[in-house]
């Protein structure tokens, strides 16, 4: 392995806001050990996606000692630090079945690690409207909802003709037969008749919530803004 194998990229956050991730999939042993090795040398933290449980149990002792791992999301916060962001406004995390928790609880790690505080809203898809129903006053609330949903997608086009926040959609593949792996939940949410929602790609509950983020933290530095003129 070479130094050209591994180049973080550590100036990120001053572009954008955020950390670069570190999407494990595909990654050798000895890749995520240098990645980690590095981090640590600069003193910085990571996301760590798509990281497996058999993955996370081969780290050394030093590196796991770092590790916040969670089983559900597959993700991890290594070397991390709560941030303390009280002035974003929190995002609601809607799914449309206890099926698509895998990429519910992405998105909210994924948030919890930029300080963003989330509320769930776990099961409430349109086989039993009522429960989505019952949960459109609170939905109401938030400037940022994210729509999870795999079989039909019907989830994000109900949520888009009731609620008036910004709704990132996340087609799950969750389903079998004509689901076609969350191909027919990505077309429904890109065909939507609902206006103005965004769309990120099968499973990527990551990107959701950084598309989630951008909204909110763009959102509290025009308020800051405003403030101090």
């Amino acid at each position: 392995m070479t130094d050209r194998d591994v180049r973080l990229d550590f100036e990120r956050p001053e572009r954008l806001g955020f950390d670069e991730a570190i999407l494990c999939a595909r990654k050798s042993n000895a890749q995520l050990a240098r990645i980690m090795d590095d981090l640590l040398d600069r003193g910085a933290s990571a996301l760590m996606t798509r990281l497996t449980a058999d993955v996370a149990e081969t780290f050394a002792e030093h590196h796991g000692r770092r590790l916040d791992y969670c089983r559900t999301s597959h993700t991890g916060f290594f070397n991390w630090t709560a941030p303390s962001r009280p002035e974003l406004h929190p995002v609601a995390v809607v799914s449309a079945g206890t099926s698509d928790m895998p990429q519910a609880a992405e998105v909210i790690r994924t948030l919890t690690y930029f300080g963003v505080p989330t509320e769930r809203f776990i099961d409430v898809g349109v086989a039993g409207l009522w429960r989505l129903l019952r949960e459109v006053d609170r939905l109401k609330t938030f400037p940022v909802v994210i729509a999870i949903a795999g079989m039909d997608g019907a989830l994000p086009s109900v949520l888009g003709g009731l609620v008036p926040g910004s709704i990132i959609c996340v087609p799950t593949s969750t389903g079998y037969g004509a689901s076609r792996g969350g191909e027919t939940a990505l077309n429904a949410a890109l065909a939507s008749c609902a206006p103005g929602l965004a769309v990120v790609n099968i499973d990527n509950g990551y990107g959701a919530a950084c598309a989630a983020y951008r909204i909110v933290n763009m959102i509290s530095q025009f308020q800051c803004q405003r403030e101090y003129r």
